[in-house]
C-alpha cells in the first residue's frame, strides 16, 4: 500500500519522539511491503518563529492532502509566560482541529504487565484497565464567546454546543461501545449546566438507536473520583471538551506515565495521531525523552487505516521493549536507561 503522511514534529521534544515512530513506521513499511512518503510541515511555535503563523495555510494542504497526520507536540515557555502574546502556539492547534474537521479525540488508558507496579495507584485498582475516553474536539468553551469587559476587571468564556456536534461524538460512542464491552458512559454537569442538559437529552435519545449498548450518565466531578478508585467500571466514556481535556489527563496517571499514551484525532475523512503529552521543553535536544506514546499513536495511525497487523507489531514490539527494560530514564526507576534515539533504533531492529 502507497500511504502519505502528514508529519509535523512541532515543538520542543516532538522532532525527537516523532523522529523515532517515523523510524518504527518505515521498519513497518519494509517488513510489511508499505510505501510511505512523509510530508513535513511546520506547526506550533516553530511555525510562529519561521513565518508567524502557529498553523500555515502550506501546512494545512499537506495535512488536507495526505492519508493521515503524524504530530508530536507543541508549546514553548516564552509564549507560555507572556499574558500578552497575541499569537501563541495552541491556536495552532485549535485551528487545526477546526479547519480538518477533528471533532473526536479518542485517547484509550490501559496499563503494561511489565509496569503495573510503577503506576501512583494499587495494583488490585487498575490491573486490567482498559477503557476510552471520547473526548468533543471543536465546540464547547474552547471555542465560545470571550472577552473581557469593565475595563478589564471582569472575564468570560462561553460554553456552548449545538445537538448536531453532539450526535456526531456520541455516535462514534455508540460504535466503539459496539466493538468493545457496549457499554457507554456520558459524562456531563447536568445538574448545573444547560448544556450538558443538551448533552444528556441527546444521548438518550439516541439511545433506542444502540438497544445492545448498555449506557449510563455520570457527573463529571464523580467520574473524576471514581476514575481513581474503580477505573476498571468504564470502558467507553463520551464527554464535552472541557471535561475531556482534564478527565482525560488524570487517566493518563493509571499506567504510570504520560509518556506511554497515545491518542486519536477524528474527524470524517482524516485523523490525527499525537502523544498526550506536552511539548516537555525541559528535556528538549536531550535525547531523554520517552517516545512511546508517539510510536503507539502511530500504531493507532495503522489501525484506523484497516492495517491491523502491522498496528499488532508495533504493540508487541513496545510491550517488549518495557519487559527487557529498554526504555527511557523517565521508566528506568535508578536501572540502566537507554537514549530516547537508542529506544527508537531498538525497536525498528527488533520488527
Amino acid at each position: 500500500m502507497k500511504l502519505t503522511i502528514a508529519l509535523l514534529p512541532g515543538d520542543g521534544i516532538g522532532p525527537e519522539v516523532i523522529e523515532q515512530a517515523v523510524k518504527v513506521c518505515d521498519a513497518i513499511a519494509i517488513k510489511y511491503k508499505h510505501e510511505i512518503h512523509w510530508k513535513k510541515a511546520l506547526t506550533g511555535a516553530a511555525a510562529i518563529d519561521a513565518v508567524g503563523d502557529p498553523y500555515p495555510d502550506e501546512t494545512h494542504e499537506v495535512c488536507s492532502t495526505s492519508d493521515a497526520v503524524l504530530f508530536g507536540a507543541i508549546g514553548d515557555p516564552k509564549y507560555d509566560n507572556d499574558p500578552s502574546a497575541k499569537v501563541r502556539p495552541e491556536q495552532g492547534l485549535l485551528r487545526m482541529r477546526k479547519k480538518l474537521g477533528l471533532f473526536a479525540n479518542v485517547r484509550p488508558t490501559f496499563t503494561f504487565p511489565s509496569l503495573i507496579d510503577k503506576s501512583p495507584l494499587k495494583r488490585e485498582r487498575i490491573e486490567g484497565t482498559d477503557l476510552v475516553f471520547l473526548r468533543e474536539l471543536t465546540g464547547g468553551i474552547y471555542f465560545g464567546k470571550r472577552g473581557r469587559e469593565d475595563n478589564g476587571d471582569t472575564a468570560y468564556d462561553t460554553c456552548t454546543y449545538t445537538r448536531a456536534e453532539i450526535k456526531r461524538l456520541a455516535r462514534k460512542g455508540f460504535e466503539l461501545a459496539m466493538k468493545r464491552s457496549k457499554k457507554l458512559c456520558c459524562v456531563d454537569k447536568a445538574n448545573v449546566l444547560e448544556s450538558s442538559r443538551l448533552w444528556r437529552e441527546t444521548v438518550q435519545q439516541m439511545e433506542k438507536e444502540y438497544p445492545e449498548v448498555t449506557v449510563s450518565y455520570e457527573f463529571v466531578d464523580a467520574v473524576a473520583m471514581r476514575l481513581v478508585q474503580w477505573p476498571n467500571d468504564y470502558d467507553v466514556l463520551i464527554t464535552e471538551n472541557l471535561f475531556g481535556d482534564i478527565l482525560t489527563d488524570e487517566a493518563s496517571v493509571i499506567s504510570g506515565s504520560m509518556g506511554l499514551m497515545p491518542s486519536a484525532s477524528l474527524g470524517e475523512s482524516i485523523g490525527l495521531y499525537e502523544p498526550i503529552h506536552g511539548s516537555y521543553p525541559q528535556a528538549a535536544g536531550k535525547d531523554i525523552a520517552n517516545p512511546l506514546a508517539t510510536v503507539l499513536s502511530a500504531a493507532m495511525m495503522f489501525e484506523d487505516l484497516d492495517l491491523t497487523e502491522e498496528a499488532g507489531a508495533i504493540r508487541d514490539v513496545v510491550n517488549a521493549s518495557l519487559a527487557q527494560g529498554v526504555v527511557t530514564e523517565d521508566l528506568a526507576e535508578g536501572g540502566k536507561s537507554y537514549k530516547t534515539s537508542e529506544v527508537g533504533d531498538w525497536l525498528a531492529r527488533n520488527i
